[in-house]
């Protein structure tokens, strides 16, 4: 990806049958250069196939009579572009996992280690390690206990180097959050 306003982390990848190199014409939608909002993709990120980024150039007017986007055909008088609803960056943690055609709405953040299954539509923040399902998303419940998150998010296994994380792969890969803690 090389979009000036689209980061991904390292390791993360996009798995689609088609190929992953349309990403941004497949995924990011609404996303317009003088908007200036950003898709913000951490590290080790799984997004499958037809998920959609849904950005701030997606928002109307709703101010007046009409929701009509007048100034994007070039109408005299036009309300500014400054005036629509922006939601902020749209920001995916590190270790997401994305489900196939699930919807990513404008300026919501996706906690670290957050899953998001498949057709969810997400249009509220996700906490770190949340499952979120259905329309609306919500939350069903969070992977692990509130003290092995805090744990999870103070380790930030994803922030170390290559050859860290390989040597520690059973203890990312397993669930003892002491074995864990013990890699640090």
């Amino acid at each position: 990806v090389d979009h000036p306003l689209i980061e991904v982390g390292d390791y993360s990848y996009y798995d689609d049958s088609r190929g992953p190199e349309h990403f941004v014409a497949r995924c990011v939608r609404y996303h317009f250069d003088f908007i200036g909002d950003r898709l913000i993709i951490g590290r080790f990120v799984a997004i499958a196939q037809a998920a959609q980024f849904v950005m701030n150039g997606a928002n109307h007017p709703m101010g007046g009579f009409s929701t009509f986007p007048f100034q994007m055909f070039g109408f005299d008088g036009a309300p500014d572009l400054a005036g629509l609803p922006h939601r902020g960056d749209t920001v995916i943690g590190n270790d997401v996992w994305i489900g196939r055609e699930a919807v990513i709405m404008p300026g919501v953040t996706v906690g670290d280690g957050a899953i998001i299954g498949t057709r969810a539509q997400v249009a509220k923040d996700v906490p770190p390690y949340a499952v979120v399902v259905g329309n609306p998303g919500r939350v069903v419940k969070l992977r692990f206990p509130p003290e092995t998150i805090a744990a999870l998010l103070a380790i930030r296994w994803w922030d170390w180097d290559a050859e860290k994380i390989a040597r520690n792969l059973p203890a990312i890969a397993g669930a003892d959050i002491d074995a864990l803690a013990a890699c640090v």
